[in-house]
């Protein structure tokens, strides 16, 4: 990967962690229940399920890549078209008020646990993978290097925002009740993939 696309792909990263959804309202939860440690175990594994889905999806596109040769363009397309498709939900989508209360005290494996939960039970992480990646890497060209760079990016970015998130529960609070904030971080989120599922198909 070059510095371009590492920048390039750890800003659309970030971007994307800091729209709410299922996992930061977790992350919150936890963080007004009990406190910013507690809080992390969920991050943890959040972060893990990611992961263990951007793996995937880098190890399965290969695989598809390497038997069907130039019908890989298929499989972009249709990266490409979900991305737009995802971006339009987001843009289109009616806020509502949101109230996060806190949850009951459970043990660092059980914070972990509902993290990692959180994810893996969300199939559209992957199919966000299978579609964004190939925007910023050419996966047939990848190499060990670069899956751990792209990695160590999704960690360190999603990780980070969820932290940050955990961290300022409390003043969060107000934030996430708020109709044209969750407006303005939509519009972020759903433009940035329709730009890339666009560019996607371009490219394809």
């Amino acid at each position: 990967m070059s510095l371009l696309n590492v920048i390039a792909f750890a800003s659309a990263i970030f971007l994307l962690a800091i729209t709410p959804g299922p996992g930061v309202f977790a992350t919150i939860s936890r963080a007004l229940a009990s406190g910013f440690s507690n809080a992390a175990f969920v991050v943890l594994g959040i972060v893990l399920g990611d992961i263990i889905f951007l793996l995937l999806a880098i190890f399965g596109l290969n695989a598809i890549a390497s038997i069907l040769g130039d019908f890989f363009i298929l499989v972009k397309y249709l990266g490409g078209i979900y991305l737009l498709f995802l971006g339009y939900k987001i843009l289109t989508s009616k806020e509502k008020d949101t109230d996060v209360k806190a949850v009951q005290e459970l043990s660092w494996k059980k914070n972990f646990i509902t993290g990692l939960l959180i994810t893996l039970s969300n199939p559209k992480v992957i199919l966000f993978y299978l579609g964004f990646l190939p925007t910023f890497v050419n996966l047939q060209t990848l190499s060990t290097l670069d899956i751990v760079i792209i990695s160590l990016i999704v960690t360190f970015v999603l990780g980070g925002v969820m932290l940050f998130y955990a961290y300022s529960a409390s003043g969060a609070r107000n934030l996430f009740k708020s109709k044209k904030s969750k407006r303005n971080m939509n519009i972020v989120a759903g433009s940035v993939m329709i730009t890339a599922g666009g560019a996607l198909i371009i490219k394809a």
